[in-house]
C-alpha cells in the first residue's frame, strides 16, 4: 500500500479522516488511477473497522487531483460506503478560476468571458452529478489577489498555488475575490446539508503575516459564515 501521496487529518469528534491530493512530484509516486483506487479501497477497509469515514479532497496545486471532478470520479470508482468528498471553496475556485501568477488573478489562457462560462458550467455539473450523501464536508475560504503576482516557480518546495493556499486565504468577505458563493451554492444544490467549516490561512494580502485577536476573529468568522449562508439560502 503506497500511501505516501496522501495527507491525513483527523477531524476530532467527526469520526472522519480527511485525505488530500498531494503535491509530491509525479515521478516519485504512482499516478495510475487503478493504484490510487486500490489504495483508497484498502484504506477504507482499515477505517471501516473503527467506524470511520474518509473524505477525499482535491488540492488546486496537486499532482493528479486538482479539480472536484477528478476526486469525484475517484471516489465514485472506489465505491465504498465510507468514502466520500471534502469539497473546498478555495480549492475549487483556485483550480478552475483563479491564478496567483497573473496580474488579473484569473486563469488567462481563455478570455474572462469564456473563463466565467466554463466555471459556471463546471458548477452546474457539480450540482447535478454528485450525490449529496457522498459529500462529507464543505470547507470555506477565499483568496487574496496577489500583487505583485507570485513568480511561476517552486519556492520552498511549493508551487505558486501551493504558496497561495498556505498564506493568502482569508475568510469570506474579508478581502478575497474568488467566486466562493458560486461553489457553495453548487454544493448545496446537490442537496448537501452537512458540515461546513472555515479553513483559513491568512497571512495578509502580502503574505507576510497578520496579527489577530482571537475573540474578535472568531466573532467575525461567525458573522461572515452567517452572511455566506444567507447568500446561499435559496439553494
Amino acid at each position: 500500500m503506497k500511501l505516501d501521496y496522501f495527507f491525513f487529518l483527523v477531524l476530532t469528534g467527526y469520526a472522519a479522516i480527511q485525505v488530500g491530493a498531494t503535491d509530491t512530484p509525479s515521478h516519485k509516486i504512482s499516478t495510475k488511477r487503478e493504484d490510487i483506487i486500490a489504495d483508497l479501497r484498502e484504506l477504507a477497509g482499515m477505517l471501516a473497522e473503527y467506524k470511520f469515514r474518509m473524505a477525499f479532497e482535491n488540492w488546486c496545486w496537486s499532482t493528479h487531483a486538482m479539480e472536484w471532478k477528478t476526486i469525484w470520479e475517484i471516489v465514485r470508482d472506489v465505491d465504498r460506503p465510507n468514502v466520500g468528498l471534502c469539497l473546498d471553496t478555495f480549492q475549487t475556485a483556485g483550480s478552475e478560476f483563479g491564478d496567483p501568477t497573473t496580474a488579473s488573478g484569473l486563469i488567462e489562457n481563455v478570455s474572462p468571458e469564456e473563463l466565467r462560462k466554463k466555471f459556471d458550467k463546471s458548477m452546474q455539473e457539480l450540482a447535478t452529478s454528485i450525490p449529496a450523501d457522498k459529500i462529507y464536508l464543505l470547507q470555506i475560504s477565499d483568496a487574496y489577489k496577489v500583487s505583485p503576482p507570485l513568480e511561476d516557480k517552486v519556492v520552498g518546495g511549493l508551487r505558486p498555488r501551493g504558496r497561495w493556499s498556505h498564506d493568502y486565504r482569508p475568510m469570506p468577505y474579508d478581502g478575497g475575490y474568488l467566486p466562493i458563493e458560486d461553489v457553495a451554492k453548487a454544493v448545496l444544490r446537490t442537496g448537501f446539508r452537512g458540515w461546513f467549516s472555515m479553513e483559513i490561512f491568512d497571512a495578509g494580502p502580502e503574505g507576510k503575516g497578520k496579527k489577530y485577536e482571537l475573540e474578535d476573529f472568531a466573532k467575525k468568522a461567525m458573522d461572515n459564515m452567517q452572511k455566506l449562508l444567507k447568500a446561499c439560502a435559496d439553494e
